[in-house]
């Protein structure tokens, strides 16, 4: 039989039949499309997931705290004033504001400017890398970040923004008065 009567034929007797049928078969294909995009986009985000953990990634400081027994008025203080994890880290890492923070055991102006920097780390500690060197006690990474940014004089605190453009390296405090926080804020701020 003709397909062209066979067609008339079809829309004569069954008139919905052919275009159901075809409005059927545009929707498989369209869901069988979706379904494939969606695959392929679950797919990407799970490869670039497991690449990324895959991926060992610098750990900066953390859970930063003051030392016990710290003295703000001489430099009679045994320890480093600043305590908490991953202290011996000394990456830069790309893409990421970070504030290095240089000093010593023995010196009550290191242990002035380490109180301001760990009371201001709970609101900065998601946008701002932080790396803490004791220069009495260097790790290996951290010997690279004190012949670059070390100038000799502490405490020192050196802000790199998240492009890697150096925003902040001076020796001293950020305040003349214990406590004040204001300055080093404002430099926390404009380092993200």
């Amino acid at each position: 039989m003709d397909t062209r009567l066979l067609s008339l034929l079809t829309n004569h007797l069954w008139p919905d039949s052919e275009r159901t049928a075809r409005r059927r078969a545009n929707l498989v294909i369209q869901n069988k499309s979706k379904m494939t995009l969606f695959s392929l986009v679950w797919m990407v985000a799970f490869v670039l997931q497991m690449t990324m953990l895959g991926v060992p990634r610098a750990r900066a400081a953390s859970d930063l705290k003051l030392a016990p027994k710290l003295s703000f008025d001489d430099d009679s203080s045994p320890n480093f004033p600043i305590q908490g994890q991953n202290l011996s880290e000394g990456s830069i890492a790309s893409g990421e504001a970070t504030v290095i923070f240089f000093g010593t055991s023995n010196c009550w102006n290191t242990a002035r400017e380490a109180e301001r920097l760990v009371k201001l780390y709970p609101q900065f500690r998601n946008r701002i890398r932080f790396v803490i060197v004791d220069l009495n006690h260097l790790g290996p990474e951290q010997e690279a970040l004190a012949s670059h940014y070390y100038h000799g004089y502490i405490p020192r605190i050196t802000a790199i923004d998240s492009r890697g453009k150096l925003i902040y390296d001076r020796a001293g405090e950020t305040a003349s008065t214990r406590g004040d926080t204001s300055n080093l804020e404002r430099l926390l701020d404009s380092v993200h």
